[in-house]
C-alpha cells in the first residue's frame, strides 16, 4: 500500500469514526430494565396533565402559544447567579435566566434556561396529589413581590402559601449564594380530623427543540437523562418518548431525573433512600414531561408534615456536578472514549490550574500528549524518511513496468522489503492519534468549562469557531509542509491527490471548535519539527550515487 493510500484511509477512516460518534451523540438513546420496588400510594395517572393553558381556562393537553406568561403575576427572584420568576398560580418556576452566562446569539445578553415564549417551553413546576391539596395549577400567596440576595447573606428564602379548608401548604424555595442549587420544600399543616397521606410531584416541562447554540455540524445530544446505582446513567430520547418505547428505572431509591442540553442541565435530585416513581411521557405538541412522584409520611389530624427535593439548573460543571449527585457528572457525555477523554480533561483542568489559560493548557496538553507518543512518532517517521529516500528508485521501477500494476506492486514491495522497509509505518502515528483527536473533540465541545474561554489576541472563546479562520489557515497551511516531508507516490494521480488533500482536509476544520484547531496546529508544527529532523539525518546517509 503506497503513501497516498495510506493517508486517504487514514483520513476516510478517521472522518467515519468523527461523523459516526457525532450521529450517536446526538440520536444514541440507551436503555436499562428495573426491578420493581415498592411504589408510592398512587400513580403517575393521577398528575394533572402538565399542559400550560389549563390555568387561563385551555382546553387540555392544547397549550397555547403564550403559555402562563398570561397571567403576568410573577414574583422575581434575584441572585448573584439567577433572575428567576416564580408565578404565583402553581408555584413553578417559569423563567430561570443564568446571569453568568450569556446567550450563543448575542454576548451581551444572559441566557435564559427556562421560559415560556412562542415555540418555547421550558420550566419546572410541582404539586401535591390528594383532595383539597395545590397542584400547579392552584393559587399561591407570597407576601412580597420581589426578593433580592442582600449582600452578605448566604442564601435566600422566598415562601408561597396556598391555604384551603384541607390543609395549610407552604412551598418554600431557598436558594444559595454562588450556586445553581435550589432546595425546594412543601410544609404540610393537616387542617381536617382525620390522617392524610398526600403524594408529592416534581416535574421539568419542556419543549423538544435544540440547544442555545447547537448546529448540525457539531451535534449534541438534548434530552432526557436518569440515573439510578442499579441501572446507572440512561438516556431517554424525545422521540422514544413519542413512541412510548421508554425503558428507564421508573421505581427507584436513589439517583436523580432530568433533562440534559448543550453545556447545561437541569435535573431533580430527590432525597436518597426514599421510594419514588419516575416518569417520562410526551404530552403531544412538542412538549415533555419528565420527574416523579415521592409519597409523604402520614400526617396526623392538626399535624405538620414535610416532603422536600433540590433542583439542579445550570452548567454542566464537572466537580460541582459530581459533588451534588452520584452519577450527575455523566451528563458530560464523552461516548465511547470516555476512557481517553475524561483523563484528558482532568489533565487539561490541572493545566489549567497551573497556567490560568484554557489556550495555554491545549498548548501544553498538546506537547505532553506528543512526548508520550515520541518514540512510535520517530519510528514512523523514519520509515516515511526512507520511502523518501527511495522515490527515485519507485520512479525508475514505474518507468520500467508502465502500465504493468502486478509487476510494479511485486518489485515495489520486494525493494521495501530488501531495504527494510515497513509500508505502513508512516501511518502508525496518525492512527494512533485518531482516538485522542476525537476525544479531545468531544472534551471542547461537551466541556462548559471551556465555553468562553479565551487565549490570546482575537480568540475569545475556544469552543467557538475562529471568528477570522486564522488558526485554521495555518493549520492547513502546517498540513501542506508535512505533505512536502512525505514520500511523494510514484503515480503522477496519486501525487496530486497528496497535494490537494491537505487543504481538502483542511476545510473541515473551518467549522470546529478553535480549541481544537489549536491542538492539531500545534500537534502539526511538532510533528513537523521531528519529522523535518528525523528525514534531515537519513537523507543525510543515503549515498551520493542513488541507483535510479
Amino acid at each position: 500500500m503506497d503513501s497516498a493510500r495510506i493517508i486517504a484511509t487514514v483520513v476516510f477512516v478517521g472522518s467515519l469514526i468523527l461523523l459516526g460518534d457525532a450521529w450517536l451523540k446526538k440520536d444514541q438513546s440507551l436503555v436499562a430494565e428495573t426491578t420493581v420496588i415498592t411504589s408510592p400510594k398512587q400513580t403517575i395517572s393521577t398528575i394533572p396533565q402538565a399542559t400550560i393553558n389549563e390555568i387561563s381556562g385551555g382546553s387540555e393537553n392544547q397549550p397555547s402559544s403564550t403559555g402562563a406568561a398570561v397571567t403576568a403575576d410573577y414574583i422575581q427572584v434575584t441572585t448573584d447567579v439567577f433572575s428567576a420568576k416564580i408565578d404565583r398560580v402553581g408555584a413553578g418556576i417559569k423563567e430561570l435566566v443564568l446571569t453568568q452566562h450569556h446567550s450563543k446569539d448575542s454576548k451581551t445578553e444572559a441566557l435564559k434556561l427556562f421560559e415560556i415564549e412562542a415555540g418555547r417551553t421550558y420550566i419546572a413546576e410541582g404539586g401535591l396529589i390528594g383532595k383539597g391539596l395545590p397542584n400547579h395549577n392552584s393559587l399561591f400567596e407570597s407576601g412580597k413581590s420581589e426578593y433580592l440576595l442582600s449582600a452578605g447573606s448566604k442564601q435566600l428564602s422566598v415562601i408561597l402559601i396556598s391555604d384551603s379548608e384541607t390543609a395549610r401548604v407552604e412551598k418554600i424555595y431557598t436558594f444559595h449564594r454562588g450556586s445553581y442549587a435550589i432546595d425546594i420544600e412543601y410544609r404540610i399543616e393537616n387542617k381536617t380530623d382525620t390522617v392524610i397521606t398526600p403524594n408529592a410531584y416534581f416535574q421539568l416541562l419542556r419543549d423538544g427543540g435544540g440547544a442555545d447554540g447547537d448546529t448540525k455540524l457539531q451535534p449534541t445530544y438534548t434530552g432526557g437523562a436518569v440515573y439510578s446505582d442499579e441501572t446507572k446513567f440512561t438516556k431517554v430520547d424525545f422521540k422514544d418518548m413519542d413512541r412510548s418505547k421508554v425503558k428507564y428505572p421508573k421505581i427507584a431509591e436513589d439517583g436523580w431525573v432530568g433533562f440534559v442540553q448543550h453545556y447545561f442541565v437541569a435535573a431533580w435530585l430527590p432525597e436518597p433512600e426514599k421510594s419514588r416513581e419516575n416518569f417520562m411521557r410526551s404530552l403531544g405538541n412538542n412538549l415533555y414531561a419528565m420527574g416523579y412522584v415521592e409519597g409523604v409520611t402520614e400526617i396526623a389530624r392538626k399535624s405538620v408534615g414535610a416532603v422536600s427535593t433540590r433542583l439542579y439548573a445550570g452548567p454542566q460543571e464537572q466537580k460541582v456536578l459530581k459533588s451534588l449527585a452520584p452519577g450527575l457528572n455523566l451528563v458530560v457525555d464523552y461516548g465511547w472514549l470516555t476512557i481517553i477523554a475524561s483523563p484528558l480533561f482532568w489533565l487539561l483542568s490541572a493545566l489549567h490550574g497551573l497556567v490560568g489559560n484554557w489556550g495555554w493548557s491545549i498548548v501544553f496538553l498538546t506537547v505532553i500528549i506528543k512526548l508520550v507518543f515520541f518514540p512510535l512518532s520517530a519510528a514512523g517517521y523514519k520509515s516515511m524518511a526512507k520511502m523518501r529516500v527511495m522515490a527515485p528508485r519507485l520512479k525508475a521501477l514505474k518507468e520500467t513496468y508502465g502500465d504493468d500494476k502486478p509487476k510494479f506492486q511485486q518489485a515495489m514491495m520486494d525493494l521495501y522489503r530488501k531495504e527494510k522497509i515497513n509500508p505502513l509505518g508512516g501511518c502508525l502515528p496518525i492512527v494512533i492519534q485518531i482516538p485522542f483527536f476525537i476525544a479531545l473533540y468531544w472534551v471542547l465541545l461537551a466541556s462548559v468549562e471551556l465555553r468562553d474561554a479565551p487565549f490570546i489576541f482575537w480568540i475569545t472563546d475556544l469552543s467557538a469557531k475562529d471568528p477570522y479562520y486564522v488558526l485554521p489557515v495555518l493549520m492547513a497551511a502546517s498540513m501542506v509542509i508535512q505533505s512536502w516531508l512525505s514520500p511523494a507516490p510514484p503515480d503522477p494521480i496519486q501525487a496530486k491527490v497528496m497535494k490537494i488533500m491537505p487543504l481538502v482536509f483542511s476545510i473541515f476544520f473551518f467549522f470546529f471548535a478553535s480549541g481544537l484547531v489549536l491542538y492539531w496546529f500545534v500537534n502539526n508544527v511538532l510533528s513537523i519539527t521531528q519529522q523535518w529532523t528525523i528525514t534531515r539525518a537519513i537523507e543525510g546517509k543515503k549515498p551520493n550515487n542513488v541507483k535510479q
